[in-house]
């Protein structure tokens, strides 16, 4: 069911429900949600375009919420194809429609379509600009880096609504389970935009002095009432690497199910000691997307994976490397390594997470060879200890 907004914000946006991969990478449970606006006044300016594979869709939406009128502005807010496939399109189709946008993105559009010509046809705006509809009067505010360079976003000075870009998105189609919210909007904040905090709070700084009365993200469900005021309290938290929630995060990497034994010995020691909360993962099996998720939420991190190829198993190679392109900080982490013969993950984990920024490793490195045993437990009490201390 598509949201109602305003008498005069017509949402346009669709639904992907079979698509199973975001940036061919985020697994989609339950698919994605490309969101578009109509503003209709004196003037009508279309906010945003939607995603290739739901063109056909988006342009039936925009005929019908037109009727006999013709758009005069197409707003972009952020150029990845995802939101702007139908640019090219829309121009051809109505002659006189002016696109308006940043001038970073004035400058990025020739990038995504093929001898485009865009004479006369962009308005670029910086920050603070206004365009007057009518009635409604739009308020650009640059966003850039959040996360691409030519992002901006509007504000409706009328209807005081948010147009947020890519900011305060979420994965899932327009309808997913509205008080569910965080989960999701917590896995695509830190996996798109969170290398990106600082920007991230500099716009939070320009829009806390606006009276916003619903955010309109380009994913995911319209931001209203409680919920608004709860993804602006968790982007605060988020932005600014703090720590949303106590508790543990184990993140495994295991090759025959040794090291998985240890790190599941390892939570059952934690909470044996009076852990609140205790998550684990196996970077082998399970999304690595949710694991980013759980990196950031906790302040606290154990590592627990085989050594390979005198070095470190993939999987949770893969993941470090995800969590400082990402810019992984501010937490605490503990290492558990194992190596039949030559242990190494221990060496490279530490250095990976050396190059983060404050990021301290508590506790001994622990050392497997092969299966745990009983004379191994001593360790990771005390490693549990080191943790929670």
């Amino acid at each position: 069911m598509k949201p109602t907004i305003t008498p005069d914000i017509i949402y346009i946006g669709q639904d992907d429900a079979e698509l199973t991969l975001f940036e061919s990478q985020y697994h989609l449970p339950e698919g994605m949600c490309y969101n578009s606006y109509l503003i209709k006044d004196e003037k009508i300016a279309i906010m945003d375009t939607s995603d290739k594979r739901t063109l056909d869709a988006w342009f039936k939406d925009l005929t019908t919420a037109l009727g006999d009128r013709q758009p005069d502005y197409l707003v972009v807010h952020h150029l990845e194809p995802d939101h702007a496939s139908g640019i090219a399109r829309l121009l051809a189709l109505f002659p006189t429609l002016t696109i308006v946008c940043s001038l970073k993105a004035q400058t990025m559009i020739p990038l995504y379509f093929n001898d485009l010509d865009l004479t006369n046809r962009v308005l670029a705006v910086k920050e603070g600009d206004t365009l007057s509809l009518g009635k409604h009067t739009l308020q650009f505010i640059m966003a850039p880096m959040v996360h691409w360079p030519e992002v901006m976003t509007t504000y409706d000075q009328t209807d005081k609504v948010l147009f947020s870009a890519d900011a305060f998105g979420k994965f899932g189609v327009i309808d997913a389970d509205p008080d569910d919210w965080a989960c999701e909007a917590r896995r695509y904040y830190f996996n798109i935009c969170g290398k990106y905090g600082s920007p991230v709070s500099t716009l939070l700084n320009k829009v806390a002095v606006l009276d916003i009365q619903q955010i309109l993200p380009l994913h995911g469900p319209v931001l209203k009432d409680k919920m608004l005021s709860e993804a602006l309290r968790l982007y605060t938290i988020w932005s600014k690497y703090d720590v949303e929630a106590e508790g543990v995060f184990i993140a495994h990497a295991s090759i025959h199910g040794c090291t998985a034994e240890a790190a599941e010995r390892l939570a059952d020691i934690l909470r044996q000691k009076g852990c609140k909360k205790v998550a684990i993962s196996d970077l082998c099996r399970e999304d690595l997307g949710e694991a980013i998720e759980d990196a950031f939420k906790y302040g606290k991190m154990v590592l627990a994976a085989s050594s390979y190829d005198a070095g470190l198993f993939p999987p949770m190679y893969d993941f470090l490397h995800h969590l400082q392109i990402k810019t992984y900080q501010r937490r605490q982490v503990a290492l558990i390594e194992n190596g039949s013969w030559a242990p190494s993950a221990g060496r490279v984990m530490t250095q990976m997470v050396g190059e983060m920024k404050n990021v301290e490793i508590k506790g001994d490195l622990v050392t497997l060879r092969g299966k745990m045993k009983d004379s191994d437990i001593p360790a990771l009490e005390a490693l549990a200890d080191a943790i929670l201390n």
